[in-house]
């Protein structure tokens, strides 16, 4: 492992928050989603990973009116207000799911060294380059 950056005295972790979980039928998602976010604020490096059935929590156009809970999903599009620039899907978990990239929400962030345009915040990886991603974190919590 790195070590981590200083940063006005404190230091900085890298946080990992591995989500495997569907979004709904349980608080997991959204809990993990918040944290994630809560995070960032006190300026962490954050990053956050979905395999297995969380990567249904960044599928998009979610509708929750027939099984009655909120719709969270919206949150996501925080993460890059929150300079969380490092979104993973696993490649393997999408595939074995049905699911197309072009199904995952747009989500984005405005690179400020870049003019302000607009980047992409999902990578889909494969399981070799998320095991990589997963050593490099100082901090792992799965969701």
């Amino acid at each position: 492992m790195s070590e981590p950056d200083s940063q006005a005295g404190g230091t900085v972790k890298k946080f990992l928050y591995i989500n495997r979980r569907a979004p709904h039928g349980s608080n997991y998602a959204q809990e993990g989603l918040e944290v994630a976010l809560i995070g960032a604020a006190f300026d962490q490096d954050v990053a956050m990973a979905f395999l297995d059935d969380g990567v249904f929590q960044l599928k998009s156009n979610q509708d929750t009116a027939e099984i009655g809970t909120k719709n969270f999903s919206a949150t996501y599009r925080a993460l890059g207000d929150y300079d969380v620039k490092k979104v993973y899907v696993e490649r393997e978990s999408l595939e074995s799911r049905g699911i197309g990239e072009d199904e995952l929400m747009p989500l984005v962030y405005e690179d400020e060294d870049d003019d302000w345009e607009e980047k992409p915040l999902i990578s889909v990886v494969d399981e070799a380059e998320l095991r990589e991603i997963i050593d490099q974190a100082d901090v792992i919590l799965n969701f």
